[in-house]
Formats: C-alpha cells, sequence, structure tokens
C-alpha cells in the first residue's frame, strides 16, 4: 500500500495545483490513500467548507487543520459533520470535530491522527502530542494496522522525538507546518516511516508562501506588513510511505515533488 501525506496547501496556488495535478500523480506513483494539511489553504490562514469538500472531491481522502484550524469561523460549524477534516487531537476535547478518524481505502480502512507540538508554537497550552496519538493509535489498532499521523510542529527536535516515540505504534508519520521539505526521510526500527516536515503545497516563488516583498518590508523595517499569499511556481510537496496493509508496519519513503508543468521529482 502507498500512502502520500501533503504538505500545508496555502491559498488559491495550492489548491489549484492540488486540483490539477493531485489525480494524475496518485495514478502515475499508484498511491491509494492521501492526508493532506490544509490549515492555509484558504488565504493562507484556515479552511472553507467549499474549500475542502473541493480538494476532498479532487483525491484527498483525509484534510487536517493543524494550528490554524479555526481561521474561518465558517468551518466551526462543519467540522463537526466531516469525518474526513481533522482538528488537532490535542486541542480540548470540548473543541468541535475531532482529532482522529477511520477512513476507507481500496487496500481497507486506514487511522489518521492530527496532533501538534507545544515547542515556539501558539498551541503550547495544548495537551501532550505524545501521550494522546500513542493513546489513540493504540485504540485505532483495534480496528486496522494502517496508521498515519500528521505531526504539526514548528522544531524538528519535537517532531523527531514524537516519531521515536511512536515507532512501532504507526505505519506512517508526516511533520507539518514549517513549510520546508526535509531531507531526513527513513523508516525507523521498528516499522514506521518518517519524515520531519513533508514541505508546502503551494507558490514557491515565495518566503513559505507569503508575498516576498511583504515579508522582506516586515523584516527589514520591523513594520507591520500583510502577508498576502504570493503566486509563482506553484508545486506539490510531500512524501510517499510503501505499507505492508496486514502488518502496517513501512518498508520505504520517498520525498515528492510536483510542479505546474506536470513534472514529478
Amino acid at each position: 500500500m502507498r500512502i502520500l501525506g501533503i504538505g500545508d496547501i496555502v491559498g488559491t496556488p495550492g489548491r489549484k495545483i492540488i486540483a490539477d495535478q493531485l489525480g494524475r500523480l496518485r495514478q502515475e506513483r499508484k498511491i491509494d490513500f492521501v492526508v493532506a494539511n490544509a490549515e492555509n489553504a484558504t488565504g493562507g490562514s484556515g479552511i472553507t467548507p467549499e474549500h475542502a469538500k473541493a480538494m476532498l472531491s479532487q483525491g484527498v481522502d483525509v484534510l487536517t487543520g493543524g494550528d490554524h484550524v479555526w481561521g474561518k469561523k465558517e468551518i466551526i460549524p462543519f467540522i463537526s459533520g466531516c469525518s474526513r477534516l481533522l482538528r488537532p487531537a490535542n486541542y480540548p476535547e470540548s473543541n468541535p470535530g475531532a482529532g482522529y478518524t477511520i477512513a476507507d481505502s481500496p487496500m481497507g480502512p486506514v487511522g489518521v491522527i492530527h496532533v501538534v507540538g507545544r515547542i515556539f508554537m501558539t498551541t503550547a497550552q495544548a495537551g501532550c502530542p505524545f501521550t494522546t496519538a500513542e493513546t489513540l493509535a493504540k485504540k485505532l489498532r483495534e480496528r486496522t494496522a494502517i496508521i498515519v499521523v500528521d505531526m504539526h510542529a514548528e522544531t524538528t527536535s519535537e517532531k523527531m522525538a514524537f516519531g521515536w516515540h511512536m515507532d512501532g505504534l504507526v505505519s506512517f508519520i508526516f511533520g507539518t507546518h514549517t513549510h520546508i521539505q526535509t531531507a531526513d526521510e527513513r523508516v525507523l526500527p521498528k516499522g514506521t516511516a518518517y519524515i520531519s516536515d513533508s514541505g508546502m503545497t503551494g507558490p514557491y516563488e515565495s518566503v513559505i508562501g507569503r508575498r516576498i516583498d511583504r515579508v522582506l518590508h516586515k523584516m527589514i523595517t520591523q513594520m507591520p506588513a500583510p502577508f498576502d499569499v504570493a503566486e509563482g511556481d506553484a508545486r506539490i510537496c510531500g512524501a510517499i510511505a510503501t505499507v505492508d496493509p496486514q502488518t502496517g508496519r513501512a518498508s520505504a519513503v520517498e520525498r515528492v515533488v510536483v510542479f505546474e508543468n506536470g513534472t514529478i521529482r
């Protein structure tokens, strides 16, 4: 079984390249299941029901929300009725929606867990991602051997520690949030595929998806600037894990980048 974890989808360019290229990527790379982080999908912060429904119809099986999940107020009533859109599981239980789900795939049911980190994050007061994910993984393993985790966090150290903690409990952990694809993909000793960050799906003629001039103005002058979503050089970035559907153990993981012209690297 081949599972694709897509990094943060940013604004119109990110949504457009998903619409244009994800179906072909699924076909060419024989992908059975797709989890995508969509916390920046609408205007660079949050996601609307309209955009969530569109991407779920374009080849994404489960969307995750990150720390900007509540960026658009319209998502609050929608998320409770959509099991394929997740908010962080280590947010308060009183929050609408859920932080985990089980979704269908051609190879059987797949469990998906979404947690946020706490180091250098606005989510510093969230529950422990380590114990939350461990508890949920043990619960989901009663129904499926295949479990994917989106670990949405700022630091590679927290993500790597999380990977070691969860090794053998889940099939695939892909990090999100920093918008920069890392080169540390590997299968951990107990069979969990891991990458610290799967990258950004959006405009690369930018600073992490935002207009270069706006970010430079802010960083050089320390004066406020609107961080508008950039437009040029859209790409899909992610990682593909190969998993045994019977045992849930991964045998391989590879980075993938898809360009606007359809080139896959």
